[in-house]
């Protein structure tokens, strides 16, 4: 039976749209200029290195809005966002590019990539090897996989996929099941989301369950929810390696005072 539009979940409706954009977007920018693009653009930065260095790692994400906030943002400039971001002692930024439903664009990764040293995550919903493609055309060092919206053949493939282009992808689960296919699958960086995406819930603890079967040689990031120094302390004892924090930050007129504050460095400037 067909699921109604009534019944489908917020991450039903994002997928949906997401395959009509790509599917449209294919048409216009085929393959091959691509590919040419990945040729022209330098090489990825070491994203795997920035979530394993000593102390707390945080990757910084910059978005507009979010289909359970709406606008978090009204003056979002990603450019001097990224840089302040940086200079607070981010160890890395996500870039939100989906347009629908949170309001972004590769442009927002392309400004920010211009002016940070730091590695790019590019976080979107993506289902298709273009998208890849596309990430590293726009200058992106690694991308986001949601394992809920991806079948095991087509997590592999695109994983293989970023391997062969030098983009190691974070690997996002939620649930026991899905941290079992992720591993199989091979994934090195997993990210346990505390938000579910079905329905915008968002519990620290789900962090905090899942730990133990995250494999010793996997890097673990906990993502959302995630609001104090006590918190990533919890966490970081628990054995994760990195932490996603997005909303937390972009809610406050200067992100980078929410940062200092949660890597426990607020009234000092970064190196």
């Amino acid at each position: 039976m067909e699921t109604s539009s009534r019944e489908k979940t917020i991450l039903d409706r994002i997928v949906e749209a997401r395959r009509a954009s790509v599917a449209h977007r294919k048409r216009v920018l085929p393959d091959v200029a691509l590919k040419l693009a990945v040729e022209k653009a330098g090489p990825p930065r070491d994203f795997p290195g920035a979530l394993v260095r000593s102390g707390f790692n945080v990757i910084a994400e910059l978005k507009k809005a979010s289909p359970s906030r709406g606008i978090l943002r009204e003056n979002y400039a990603p450019a001097a966002l990224a840089a302040s971001l940086e200079q607070a002692g981010a160890a890395a930024l996500s870039v939100l590019t989906e347009e629908e439903f949170f309001f972004g664009s590769l442009g927002d990764l392309k400004e920010a990539r211009k002016v940070v040293q730091i590695p790019i995550l590019r976080k979107d919903f993506i289902v298709d090897p273009w998208q890849v493609w596309e990430a590293r055309a726009a200058g992106a060092d690694a991308f986001l996989l949601i394992a809920a919206i991806l079948d095991d053949q087509t997590l592999g493939e695109l994983l293989e996929l970023g391997r062969s282009l030098e983009m190691e992808p974070l690997l996002e689960v939620h649930t026991r099941e899905e941290l079992d296919r992720v591993i199989a699958a091979g994934a090195r960086i997993i990210g346990v989301n505390n938000r579910d995406l079905r329905d915008f819930k968002v519990r620290i603890e789900t962090s905090l369950e899942l730990i133990e079967a995250i494999p010793e040689n996997c890097i673990a990031v906990s993502e959302s929810g995630l609001r104090t120094h006590d918190d990533l302390a919890r966490l970081r004892r628990a054995g994760f390696d990195a932490f996603l924090v997005g909303e937390h930050l972009m809610r406050e007129a200067d992100p980078a005072a929410p940062l200092r504050a949660l890597l426990g460095t607020a009234g000092h400037t970064a190196a």
